[in-house]
């Protein structure tokens, strides 16, 4: 079975040093909906589970997509009967369910498109300022919970401003369920094009503040008839995913949920999360149904890595059918990349295959693939099909800008944004930069070179590259890391703001709280040797890190200095712990430094 379909690069480098690259390679045409392949699966295959997700008594509730088609137009017929519409959608509070993916469906069959919230906005915030502050941009007809009680603050706001609120566990959700399928949803189902709104998805970006990315169907369609292209066994085996990635996140709901509707898949719903006290929920899932396919962030990857190494009935399960890994959302650190290798030759005899991507919730997401299998973690591959990239000279970097079917119209009701977010061409302008993986070679693929918006000069002027140096540290500081911030804008040298593995550090100087464990000699011994073992590597002073501040207390979500899928916002980290960057360039060290 061919993993990976061709994807040949067409070069056009400009006098002006601008530099535009696409696909030589089509795109074929595609539906016009995702309700097209909705209806079109539950013609062909109508008894086949679409979504599953684990009952009251632990096994598993599945709905085929014969009732998803049905449910879907019936819940749309009492979406429209109640004033749902693009200017008065549905806000999902709730994390990812059945009823989840039947509102989200629903809503883009009847032209009444969903929002769906981080989770956090609702649980973990104490003042849901967040969450006030989408009500006020999306104007809601209507709020989802799964559970009244676990939302019930969130839902009571919803109450006091007017907004209806609906829950999974109350009676009258069966009876949305059993509405009548009405003309004006069958009117309304047939009137959608490529350009009808199929949901909304919320980004914070580094401001900290939602923006509503319109996602339409075209973006939906292409982004998936191109990933099919690039990676074509999706067209000859359906895709089966066991996956906790959360559907207000691109990654999760557009990439995964897209990928099995498309491709008439099964998703079977992980409610485990890659921590301490989540992975359990994940392994028992992993124990019971094989995927095909394993999407996860690089956290993700990592939790599960030790578990796979010693449960030998886990592994052999896990490594049964799956034809591939695919990580975006952040780097992937190496050793955790060579873990995998490693335990799929002990397990199968040979290495499962490697791919990423790179794009964001305003691209679909998928704009750049890797189709060659990863070597190293860094290449995100080539354009997709359908999509044309621009490489501008920006500080040293090649900016990237990107233009396709795929990439949003704008965000929702913020035209003060949308004139920011476009070039004069009408390229989206993603704040990332990129560069080649081999000089002079396009076919081998980009590497991604930081964002740009992060990127910062040293008091000597020279430039700092932080996306791929903050990569570079936390692969060298394995396992004492979890992640980090680099520092150093407008000082004399670089530095981080480090989140230490409190697990290693347990071992270095057992029984201390993480309070003594970031003060203790021994942890600051080991880090120092990493320290001075990095600095020999390390060419010129932009890559050379020669403080670091071990941090005790994790970034926070309620204040947005990571999201639920563990993406670290370097901006806001830096101006939160303001007091410690400052003392990190003081003239003596604090009792949390490490200094070379």
């Amino acid at each position: 079975m061919t993993l990976f379909g061709p994807l040949t690069p067409v070069v056009d480098a400009r006098a002006d040093g601008v530099t535009y690259v696409r696909a030589a390679e089509p795109l074929p045409p595609h539906p016009d909906t995702w309700i097209d392949r909705l209806e079109y699966w539950a013609r062909e295959a109508p008894d086949r589970a679409f979504l599953a997700e684990r009952d009251a008594e632990g096994g598993w509730r599945k709905l085929t997509y014969k009732d998803a088609l049905d449910k879907t137009m019936r819940i749309g017929s009492w979406l429209l009967q109640n004033g749902a519409s693009a200017e008065t959608p549905l806000l999902i509070l709730s994390g990812n369910s059945i009823e989840h993916g039947l509102l989200s469906l629903a809503g883009m069959a009847v032209g009444a498109p969903t929002c769906p919230v981080s989770t956090a906005y609702s649980l973990v915030s104490q003042d849901l300022a967040k969450l006030k502050g989408v009500m006020d941009l999306m104007t809601p007809r209507f709020a989802f919970a799964q559970d009244s009680k676990a939302y019930a603050r969130a839902l009571e706001l919803a109450r006091a401003r007017g907004i209806g609120v609906i829950s999974a566990d109350a009676p009258a959700f069966a009876e949305i369920l059993a509405t009548p399928i009405s003309d004006a949803a069958r009117a309304a189902r047939a009137a959608l094009t490529p350009d009808s709104i199929g949901k909304f998805l919320l980004t914070s970006g580094s401001t900290g503040h939602p923006k509503a990315v319109v996602n339409t169907q075209r973006m939906l369609c292409s982004t998936h008839e191109a990933l099919r292209e690039a990676l074509p066994f999706f067209k000859h085996e359906p895709p089966v995913l066991v996956e906790w990635l959360p559907w207000a996140h691109t990654f999760g709901s557009n990439s995964s949920f897209g990928l099995i509707l498309y491709n008439g898949g099964t998703f079977y719903l992980d409610e485990g999360r890659p921590t301490p006290a989540g992975i359990a929920t994940t392994l028992k899932n992993l124990r019971e149904v094989a995927p095909t396919i394993f999407f996860n962030v690089p956290k993700g990857f990592e939790t599960l890595l030790p578990h796979l190494r010693s449960d030998e009935a886990l592994r052999k399960t896990f490594f049964s059918r799956v034809k591939m890994f695919f990580y975006a959302g952040a780097g992937l650190s190496a050793p955790v990349f060579e873990g995998y290798r490693e335990l799929s030759v002990k397990t199968l005899g040979a290495p499962v295959a490697w791919s990423t991507s790179l794009g964001s919730t305003e691209t679909g997401p998928g704009a750049l693939i890797n189709v060659q299998g990863l070597t190293k973690t860094q290449n995100v591959g080539v354009p997709h099909r359908g999509v044309t990239i621009k490489l501008v000279p920006n500080g040293g970097k090649m900016e990237l800008r990107l233009k396709g079917p795929n990439i949003m119209p704008g965000y929702w009701r913020r035209p003060d944004l949308n004139a920011a977010a476009f070039d004069e061409e009408g390229f989206y302008m993603i704040g990332d930069a990129l560069k080649l993986a081999e000089p002079g070679n396009w076919q081998g693929g980009f590497e991604f070179d930081g964002r740009v918006s992060e990127d910062f000069k040293l008091a000597t002027g020279t430039w700092v590259s932080v996306g791929p140096l903050r990569l570079s540290f936390t692969n060298h500081f394995e396992p004492l890391v979890q992640d980090a911030v680099i520092t150093g804008h407008d000082r004399d040298d670089v530095g981080a703001l480090v989140f230490p593995h409190f697990a290693a550090l347990a071992v270095i100087a057992p029984g201390l709280k993480p309070e003594d464990a970031v003060r203790d000699s021994r942890v600051h011994a080991a880090f120092a040797e990493k320290l001075a073992s990095l600095a020999k590597g390390s060419t010129g002073s932009s890559m050379k890190i020669t403080r670091l501040y071990l941090l005790v207390d994790p970034p926070s979500i309620e204040k947005g200095e990571v999201t639920d899928k563990g993406s670290l916002n370097q901006r806001l980290l830096i101006a939160n712990h303001a007091a410690a960057v400052e003392s990190l360039y003081a003239a003596k060290p604090g009792p949390c430094e490490v200094r070379l």
